[in-house]
């Protein structure tokens, strides 16, 4: 390898508000070395997510570390191998790794996931949110066939394929929610959702209440909220709530949002809710690996996503992902 140098995005500042790219940086450092034990790969997807917002704060309720002014962000990507001395990976391997935000990643070998050739046709896929999507579905909303499911938040990384997943799983009718009528228009006709409630066009409750008139079976919550409120006022006796993301939270300028619940009524009606993270069931990841790489090839399953190019887009990326600019799943090509 030649290549002397590669850029990396740096955090230059605490956000105060919404995410603006002069919160960032992108500088030019000499490409490390890796020793026995390392892997030096060069990236060449990455994905953004909701949650970098959160990371931005000097602190956050989420288990991962805050970002660091001054350092580079981390987050998923994936890329090729270089270099692995003393390792059993081999150059030209593709590996999976949380070293986004840079052109060239060092890490210790135990960090970086060895991808299976040809298990998913375009290897951004590996940075879909699926396994979140799966997980909330399988694992906390426990979707049955029959059910009338309401996802929040439907179209973002998670939601857009969790439509998918509880259409997979036998719902009879899927529900979401999003901001605008051309996102909904979209959600119907590419995603598997039967009918769509826009964000602030009417009362949440009154919207939901007309698209699913027999009541809501199983909620999977993206956003909290307002939208949270409404679901459990329209869910059925047993159903089963996944909380699952909080973007209400997350892209809030306080960074906090408060619910009042009635206890009292989600105890009469025998209402379950779940908060459900990934950490906690990593096997669901090489699962929905194999059953995304078959639907994406049978045409059961799609990935809606948006790509931008150049890490000098990553910033932009992650501001119209929080933005809502997009449907999907948002990765940068570097």
């Amino acid at each position: 390898m030649t290549q002397r140098t590669h850029r990396e995005v740096r955090l230059a500042a605490r956000p105060r508000g919404p995410v603006t790219e002069d919160l960032f940086e992108v500088v030019e450092v000499p490409v490390p070395d890796p020793g026995s034990g390392q892997v030096l790969v060069r990236n060449t997807v990455m994905g953004v997510a909701a949650v970098m917002r959160t990371l931005m704060e000097e602190s956050s309720v989420v288990p991962m570390p805050s970002y660091r002014i001054g350092e580079p962000l981390y987050g998923a990507a994936v890329g090729e191998v270089v270099a692995a001395p003393g390792t059993d990976l081999v150059p030209g391997d593709l590996v999976e790794h949380h070293f986004g935000w840079r052109e060239f990643a060092l890490l210790d070998a135990d960090r970086a996931h060895r991808l299976e050739p040809g298990v998913l046709p375009d290897p951004a896929a590996y940075l879909s949110q699926g396994p979140t999507a799966w997980m909330g579905v399988v694992r906390g909303a426990e979707v049955r066939p029959g059910d009338t499911v309401f996802i929040s938040g439907a179209a973002g990384g998670v939601g857009s394929l969790a439509g998918q997943v509880a259409r997979l799983r036998g719902a009879a009718r899927v529900i979401g929610s999003t901001g605008s009528p051309a996102k909904a228009d979209r959600l119907i006709g590419e995603c598997g959702y039967d009918a769509v409630v826009i964000r602030g066009a009417e009362p949440m409750e009154e919207q939901l209440r007309k698209a699913a008139p027999e009541g809501l079976d199983a909620v999977f919550d993206n956003v909290g909220g307002e939208q949270l409120r409404a679901a459990l006022a329209v869910a059925n006796r047993g159903a089963r709530v996944a909380l699952v993301g909080a973007l209400s939270s997350q892209l809030a300028a306080g960074g906090t949002t408060t619910l009042e619940l009635d206890t009292l009524s989600l105890l009469s009606r025998s209402i379950t809710l779940r908060g459900i993270s990934l950490y906690e069931h990593p096997d669901l990841i090489p699962e929905w690996n194999k059953r995304f790489g078959e639907g994406l090839r049978d045409g059961s399953l799609t990935f809606p996503h948006a790509r931008l190019r150049d890490i000098d887009a990553a910033p932009r990326a992650l501001r119209e992902l929080t933005e809502g600019r997009h449907l999907g799943a948002v990765v940068v090509e570097l």
